[in-house]
Parts: C-alpha cells; structure tokens; sequence
C-alpha cells in the first residue's frame, strides 16, 4: 500500500538525512563502494523530482538540490565523486526536462514512483551502513 504524498515526503526527506550522515560517518578512502549503484540511482530520482514537482507547482523551494547536496557532502569526499553524483542528478533531472513541459497526470505519477522508489532506497542504503 502507498503512502500518502505528505508522508512520502517527510520520509525521504529524513532518509536521505539519515544517509549523508551515515555516509559521512563511514567514508572509506577507496574511490569505488558496494553501495555506488544505489547511491547513483537515488542521485537521479533526487534529480526528476526536483524537476518534477517545480513542474507541477509543487513549492520546495530548493529542497531535493539541497538533500543532494547534503549527499554530496557526505559521499564526494574526491572530485571525481562529486562528479559522478552530480551527473547523476543532472541526468534524472535533464532526462524528465526534455519529456515533460507541463505537469500532466503521469508526470504526477512519475513523482508518485520516485518518492517510493528514493525511500526504498534510502532505507535500505541506511539499513546496511
């Protein structure tokens, strides 16, 4: 079962806390971790929702840039880190900028599946720190 948008918010909004600071507690110095994947995928939602909820009106103010910066802080301890993170968010974000230029009903879902699919990652990133 879904949860609602509000609560869905608040969450992911407190699981990408929860992970830069975990994150940042357990940096390792190896360039490459277990964990890029996830991280790289949830850069890129951060990425389409910040797009997509500007899109449909949805003020944030710079709330999803500001959780990916946090990120950033916590896990792009080199410059070619950093690099990759944000290529990331760019590509969620640029890649639903050249779909949608108006919020329709199934950029809406989009944001819907984004934020249960950030959450889940999120916890589980948390979860196996």
């Amino acid at each position: 079962m879904r949860k609602p948008l509000k609560n869905s918010v608040v969450a992911i909004f407190l699981a990408t806390l929860l992970l830069s600071t975990s994150l940042k507690e357990a940096h390792s110095a190896a360039e490459n971790r277990p964990y890029d994947a996830s991280l790289l995928r949830l850069s890129e939602i951060l990425g389409a929702v910040h797009y997509l909820r500007a899109l449909c009106g949805i003020n944030d103010q710079q709330a999803w840039r500001k959780k990916m910066e946090q990120l950033i802080s916590a896990e792009g301890q080199t410059v070619k880190r950093k690099l990759k993170l944000t290529k990331s968010f760019n590509k969620g974000y640029r890649s639903f900028q050249r779909t949608y230029r108006h919020c329709t009903p199934s950029a809406k879902v989009a944001i819907d599946h984004f934020l249960d699919e950030g959450i889940d990652i999120a916890e589980k990133l948390v979860a196996n720190r």
